[in-house]
């Protein structure tokens, strides 16, 4: 497990860590401190240090720097069931609290996030109000994020170089999957695979990122993980007027590699809505595709999507312009329950509500259905 802070002054990359507040057992050194410039910004101290191994479904307790505050955070199980909570396009607003409170009194044991974090928007300062704010629940458990285009903080002639705040504060686990990019990768977690595509990476047959995918895919084995996850910024299904159209060319070029490999679900952001839909394939219900969500409905400042087309499409089970997040909770290799929650409910509850089966348990079926020329959806 990587933990990654920011100091004012430079201090050394210690973590000390233990199972009981205040007695650390064990410590780890991370890499030298870094910093970057953002014009005339300069961000504070960046550490990075991972620690381990440790326990499955354990708590443990920590400090940064060798001394500072007691914090702690648990780590994921190894064994399903496993729960996540799901959110994207969180930004900074009363919203966000409110999202972020409700996913606090909610059980998890890992936070997916596709996209769009900070809504710093070239303004820096926005980067390092952010990590405050997110820190009571990301400092105690697992945060994984992939970019969206609020990270993406270019100008032209002036900052071409693309997600410079993004990589060197989001460091994820790139390298340890096989990815050359901090933009797209993937990670195992209890008996779960899941893939963090980057949408603004290049995604085409030649790139980089789709040959990293079509190895990704190839080696998963679905007795270990027999469930596979894939996030996103830019959804490829989506029947709001908003963003309409700009994860097409995505589609086009990777949906075929999602689909022969039975991928599960995909969650996407970048719309402020909330979407469900049935299992889909090339714009076509059928059995053996993911089921795709857009829940680009964290708490961001541009408000929500409220513009859903009409009439509504058949592939498109639920939909609904409110601010929220969702719960996926994983209990063996065949069922998993998704549920998503509106913030406007004062107490948890469950707004959409569905059971999945794994792809996985139905592999051999699919793939005659694949080499058919039609196929129809019945169940999720």
């Amino acid at each position: 497990m990587r933990v990654t802070w920011i100091t004012a002054e430079d201090v050394t990359s210690l973590i000390e860590y233990g199972k009981s507040p205040g007695k650390y057992t064990s410590s780890a050194f991370g890499e030298i401190s870094s910093t970057y410039w953002y014009f005339f910004y300069k961000s504070g101290y960046i550490h990075n240090v991972v620690i381990g191994p440790l326990e499955a479904n354990t708590t443990y307790y920590y400090r940064c720097g060798g001394h500072g505050p007691d914090y702690k955070f648990k780590t994921p199980p190894s064994e399903l069931p496993i729960v996540f909570s799901v959110a994207g396009d969180l930004g900074q607003t009363e919203w966000t609290k409110s999202t972020l409170q409700h996913i606090n009194e909610s059980y998890h044991d890992v936070f997916l996030l596709p996209g769009d974090l900070s809504y710093a928007d070239n303004i820096q300062t926005l980067w390092d109000s952010f990590g405050r704010l997110v820190e009571p629940l990301a400092s105690s458990r697992p945060w994984m994020v992939t970019e969206g285009n609020h990270e993406i903080e270019t100008i032209i002639l002036l900052m071409e170089h693309a997600f410079k705040s993004y990589n060197a504060r989001w460091k994820m686990p790139y390298k340890e999957s096989g990815s050359t990019s901090n933009l797209y990768y993937s990670f195992e977690v209890a008996g779960v695979h899941v893939i963090m595509l980057g949408s603004y990476a290049k995604y085409g047959e030649d790139s980089d990122q789709y040959k990293w995918l079509q190895g990704d895919l190839g080696k998963i084995d679905r007795v270990r993980t027999p469930w596979i996850f894939v996030l996103l910024h830019a959804p490829w299904y989506n029947t709001n007027t908003a963003h309409e159209g700009e994860g097409e060319k995505m589609r086009v070029a990777m949906e075929p590699l999602l689909y022969a490999a039975n991928v599960d679900l995909v969650f996407a952001g970048h719309v402020h809505a909330y979407e469900r839909f049935t299992r889909v394939y090339n714009n076509t219900a059928d059995p053996c595709g993911p089921i795709y969500i857009t829940i680009g409905d964290g708490g961001n400042r541009e408000g929500l999507a409220l513009d859903f087309k009409e009439p509504q499409s058949e592939l498109s089970l639920f939909r609904e312009a409110s601010f929220g997040h969702g719960q996926l909770t994983v209990y063996n290799a065949t069922h998993t329950r998704w549920t998503w929650h509106r913030n406007q409910d004062d107490e948890l509850v469950v707004s959409d509500d569905v059971w999945l089966t794994s792809l996985s348990t139905s592999a051999q079926s699919c793939q005659k259905l694949q080499e058919s020329p039609t196929s129809n959806n019945d169940e999720l």
